[in-house]
């Protein structure tokens, strides 16, 4: 079983990602999705680890994050 809870991002995603996620109108996945690497780490919460983990779950589903 996958570690991943109802809104689909890995449960060991730090709080401070998962904020910085939710205050941009990310909530989920394919949300994610939608982003590149860079885009996302400009949010205040998203290090290299939080990018490492959401990568990881995106490949679990078949998705990736947008070309730069």
């Amino acid at each position: 079983m996958t570690p991943l809870d109802v809104n689909d991002f890995p449960v060991n995603l730090a709080k401070p990602a998962v904020r910085a996620l939710a205050n941009a109108g990310i909530s989920c996945l394919k949300d994610v999705s939608g982003y590149t690497v860079k885009e996302l780490k400009q949010l205040h919460g998203i290090g290299p680890n939080a990018i490492k983990q959401l990568q990881h779950a995106l490949e679990h589903k078949g998705l990736s994050f947008r070309d730069e």
